[in-house]
């Protein structure tokens, strides 16, 4: 039989607490995977996003699917079950509102809040996690604009908009998510005054794959194209 795992929130770092971090951490990965395109994730994807060897994926999976978290194929990929969904989706919900709490209640800039919520979303509690969210005013969004599940594990569409750097010169609209990947890239940001929700135009784009000039409130601000490919905007909304 499976050694039983402990469960989301325990507190310490014994061998089984890490061993149940280290699961979570692929559930949360398979579903973030699982919603760019259909069908089974495969396992040198996932080996690529969490950066580690296709062997050791292969062995997580097969872990994964005794304990009837996944469902796996060897040269197919893998699946979420129902459990390992809503495990993905607990894991999800804390991490997201730590990285809410950190930043609006401590004050944390938001390109270190990720990192932050990363270790700590395994060992909060289910009453410490329903305490933020009241404090917070259960908060819909993250500080990056990505949703945030609902206590019952649920989770609203995936954040609306297309990449900033498909919008041709004149075109408006809310800037509405940007990947939290790239710290130095928030930073970048923040130093412009620009976060989720801002208003913005685009004054021009540089040809030759260049800049992506925007005007916001604050003024008008060149943004790179890897940065402008990785923020989501919503057209014709809050400009």
């Amino acid at each position: 039989m499976p050694e039983p795992l402990a469960t989301p929130g325990s507190h310490g770092r014994d061998r089984r607490a890490s061993a149940t971090e280290a699961i979570e951490d692929y559930a949360k990965a398979i579903h973030a995977l699982a919603g760019r395109e259909p069908g089974p994730v495969g396992t040198t994807a996932l080996a690529e996003r969490l950066g580690v060897s296709p062997g050791t994926v292969t062995a997580m999976c097969k872990r994964m699917a005794e304990l009837g978290l996944v469902r796996y194929e060897p040269y197919r990929g893998v699946e979420l079950t129902d459990p390992g969904e809503r495990m993905a989706l607990e894991v999800i919900r804390h991490h997201r509102l730590l990285e809410s709490f950190l930043a609006e209640a401590l004050g944390m800039p938001w390109d270190q809040v990720h990192d932050e919520a990363e270790v700590l979303e395994h060992y909060i509690s289910e009453e410490l996690e329903e305490r933020i969210a009241a404090a917070l005013g259960n908060p819909e969004r993250d500080p990056h604009g990505d949703p945030i599940p609902s206590r019952d594990l649920t989770i609203s569409d995936p954040v609306p908009g297309v990449p900033l750097l498909e919008l041709e010169a004149g075109m408006e609209g809310r800037f509405s998510r940007v990947s939290d990947g790239r710290p130095e890239m928030l930073r970048f940001l923040d130093t412009e005054g620009i976060r989720p929700g801002a208003a913005l135009r685009v004054v021009r784009r540089e040809p030759f794959g260049g800049a992506v000039l925007v005007a916001t409130e604050g003024g008008e601000t060149p943004i790179g194209p890897d940065l402008a490919a990785r923020m989501l905007v919503v057209v014709g909304e809050g400009a």
